[in-house]
């Protein structure tokens, strides 16, 4: 089959193969990959342009409140049993070196990683694939028992970044070359540089590196002399302290919160620790745009559930003065409140 005629095709079943995401239909969707196969368009092809691309529209629909947590969770397990059909498929034995492919302990979005182990066993690598939040001494222990080639991590969210860097450097004490991927470590791999480790953008492109045994090894030294301030650990160890806090703050500002239902306090809570989180990774890795991007999106996912700006802002505020003595923190927080739309005055709470 011509690239052309690929192209073309994938085009024409993409709507479809939304459509049995949409209504969780397994059997349909696994028909639509199957034809495709069946036509002679590669097994990546269809991994690469068909399952990514629906699954990355899937968690479009979730952040723009048209689907349901259920809904995103249905769609997402049609999408792994469509992988899983590919790869028997193709079913390729593969005769290279093995590779370890896990997410970061805490990370439990673990589609992608096992796209780029499916893409890794086409290209005849034999795929270990220990999926969603793998602790690192669980990951260190099967490294010892097992003769790895080399390791690929991935990581969807940045606030993951302080732990996916332990987890790289426990990998480094087996002697274990390591590759990461995945959004947490930016768009550009910007944040994986900082961290001194192999990035890759994508499946080919991580088999590709892996292929490069000299560029694997070949990292530059992890930047971090920041961290000699403390502000990063002393952040952490207020974790508890700070969402008292501005739950406390919030409580003041906006009384009808007292009257939220336990559903509605915890995600309430959960949002103002998700802040404190991506603060402190992106003091981990001295960034602020890591923590400014993580309020835009923050604000249009609260946008969406009916939650103004404003509400995240009296938030930042309040985070900002209780960490006054931390200049980095409040640095990033100031930026953060910046990016903010200028509107009125606070009064909603900063939870969906």
């Amino acid at each position: 089959m011509t690239m052309a005629t690929t192209e073309t095709s994938l085009a024409a079943l993409y709507p479809r193969y939304l459509h049995c995401l949409a209504e969780a239909d397994e059997s349909a969707a696994i028909e639509v990959a199957r034809e495709l196969l069946d036509a002679g368009v590669p097994a990546d092809r269809v991994l690469l342009d068909l399952v990514a691309p629906a699954q990355a529209e899937v968690g479009e629909r979730w952040a723009r409140n048209e689907w349901s947590v259920a809904q995103e969770h249905a769609a997402t397990h049609v999408s792994e049993r469509v992988v899983a059909a590919v790869a028997g498929y193709a079913n390729v034995r593969g005769d290279r070196g093995r590779i370890v492919v896990a997410c970061m302990d805490g990370e439990w979005h673990a589609l992608p990683a096992r796209l780029v182990a499916e893409m890794l066993r086409l290209q005849g690598w034999q795929v270990t694939f220990l999926g969603a939040s793998v602790p690192a001494a669980h990951l260190v222990s099967y490294l010892h028992r097992h003769d790895a080639y080399a390791v690929a991590l991935a990581c969807a969210l940045p606030m993951r970044l302080p732990q996916a860097h332990r987890m790289i450097e426990a990998c480094r004490r087996s002697d274990v070359p390591v590759v990461v991927g995945g959004r947490g470590f930016g768009t550009d791999g910007r944040w994986a540089r900082r961290l001194g480790v192999a990035w890759a953008p994508d499946g080919p492109t991580a088999a590709d590196l892996l292929a490069d045994e000299r560029a694997l090894r070949a990292t530059a030294p992890a930047e971090l002399a920041h961290l000699a301030d403390d502000e990063y650990a002393g952040l952490v160890s207020r974790r508890g302290e700070l969402i008292d806090s501005a739950l406390a703050d919030l409580a003041r500002r906006v009384p009808a919160t007292r009257d939220y239902t336990p559903a509605q306090l915890d995600s309430t809570v959960s949002d103002l620790g998700y802040i404190l989180d991506f603060l402190a990774a992106a003091l981990y890795v001295d960034d602020g745009s890591l923590f400014t991007e993580f309020v835009d999106w923050l604000v249009t996912i609260l946008a969406s559930r009916g939650v103004p700006a404003t509400a995240v802002g009296a938030t930042l505020r309040h985070y900002t003065v209780t960490l006054h003595d931390f200049p980095r923190a409040a640095a990033f927080l100031a930026a953060g409140a910046a990016s903010l739309p200028a509107v009125g005055r606070p009064d909603h709470p900063p939870a969906a």
